[in-house]
């Protein structure tokens, strides 16, 4: 796939994701939340990562409600200066600052790095059935999550792409520094990219 084309994937997901109304992204919510607790890891495993759902993202307040009463960490990203992220606990009612996008971050003195996370709620634009995820073409989350690339996966932490059924695309072709996801989470179902390619 050219650049070009990856561009014009990008735009035209992201304008199908941004078109939908607030009542389609609740039930995509809801439908995110039955996929994902079908993934024992989720429902027990205590550092678990999400995201501050931004410009049609799949919200997952649904999600940090679940995990808050099950006593597990929530965490949320905080980009770095290096074009990576770190992680850091996030409950409602601390304080959040937004970052140079406008998205809002906790406190990053107590941010970690993602090697001590056990599942990590990635959100996307575009995937295939393989766990090829299009991003928003910064590479925030192969940065940070590029150790993963040498070890036999699944590894911790588990990568679960988060998005809407609809940005599923037949194939991608990845590049050498993507990290590919061990699971998408979608409205419809939770997807095991790790029976494929052998991983």
């Amino acid at each position: 796939m050219t650049d070009l084309n990856v561009q014009q994937l990008r735009a035209r997901l992201r304008e199908s994701r941004e078109r939908l109304g607030a009542a389609e992204r609740i039930g995509a919510a809801q439908g995110v939340l039955g996929s994902l607790e079908q993934l024992p890891e989720f429902l027990v495993d205590i550092n678990i990562a999400g995201y501050w759902a931004v410009r049609g993202e799949v919200p997952l307040n649904l999600v940090y409600a679940r995990t808050r009463a099950r006593d597990q960490r929530y965490q949320l990203p905080i980009l770095q200066s290096d074009m990576s992220l770190k992680f850091a606990a996030w409950q409602a009612g601390d304080d959040l600052q937004p970052n140079r996008y406008g998205i809002p971050e906790p406190n990053a003195a107590t941010a970690t790095n993602g090697a001590g996370l056990d599942v990590v709620l990635v959100p996307l634009l575009g995937f295939d059935r393989r766990g090829n995820r299009l991003g928003s073409g910064a590479g925030y989350y192969d940065r940070t999550f590029a150790f993963l690339r040498e070890l036999q996966r699944p590894a911790q932490p588990i990568l679960v792409g988060i998005g809407y059924h609809f940005q599923e695309v037949a194939a991608m072709s990845p590049n050498t520094w993507d990290v590919p996801m061990d699971f998408i989470a979608t409205d419809r179902e939770l997807i095991d990219c790790t029976t494929r390619n052998g991983r």
